[in-house]
C-alpha cells in the first residue's frame, strides 16, 4: 500500500513556470517566422549552422545542446525543407557534416527583419529594467 504524499508543496514551481513562458515566446517567434516556413527553433539551428559551417552533427549537438540523435532528426527536417545539406566530413568520412544550402541561406536573410521586429517588440514590453533583470537570470539558469 502506497502513503500518500502529505506535505504541502508551494504551487511555485519555477521550471513548470519556466517551460509556460518558453512556451509562449517560442508561439511568439513561431507565429512571426511562419511565412518563411520556419520556426524558432529552425532559426536558431540554421543560425547556428551558418557560423560554424562546415559543421559535424556531433559539434553541432553540442553547441545547441541537443543529443546527436535529435540534433540529427532536426538537421534532416531542414535537408528535407532544401535549407540545409548534409555530406561527409573530409577528415572523418564517417562523420556527417552540415552545411546550408542556397535557400536556407535565403531563408536566414529574410528572418533577419522578422527576428529583428521580435525582438524590439520584447524588449519594448519588458522595458530596460525588466529586460536587464531577465537577461541576468538566464545568465544565472
Amino acid at each position: 500500500m502506497m502513503r500518500a504524499y502529505t506535505r504541502i508543496m508551494s504551487p511555485r514551481c519555477y521550471c513548470i513556470r519556466l517551460r509556460q513562458a518558453t512556451r509562449r515566446l517560442n508561439a511568439f517567434y513561431d507565429q512571426a517566422l511562419a511565412p518563411l516556413g520556419i520556426t524558432i527553433a529552425q532559426y536558431s539551428l540554421l543560425r547556428m549552422i551558418e557560423r560554424h559551417q562546415p559543421i559535424s552533427l556531433t559539434e553541432l549537438g553540442r553547441l545547441a545542446e541537443l543529443d546527436r540523435s535529435t540534433i540529427g532528426r532536426n538537421v534532416r527536417v531542414l535537408e528535407r525543407q532544401g535549407l540545409a545539406a548534409l555530406g561527409p566530413g573530409k577528415a572523418d568520412q564517417r562523420e556527417a557534416m552540415v552545411t546550408l544550402s542556397e535557400p536556407g541561406r535565403a531563408v536566414l536573410e529574410a528572418s533577419i527583419p522578422v527576428w529583428d521586429e521580435c525582438q524590439r517588440a520584447l524588449e519594448a514590453r519588458l522595458g530596460p529594467d525588466r529586460l536587464r533583470a531577465f537577461e541576468e537570470v538566464l545568465d544565472a539558469v
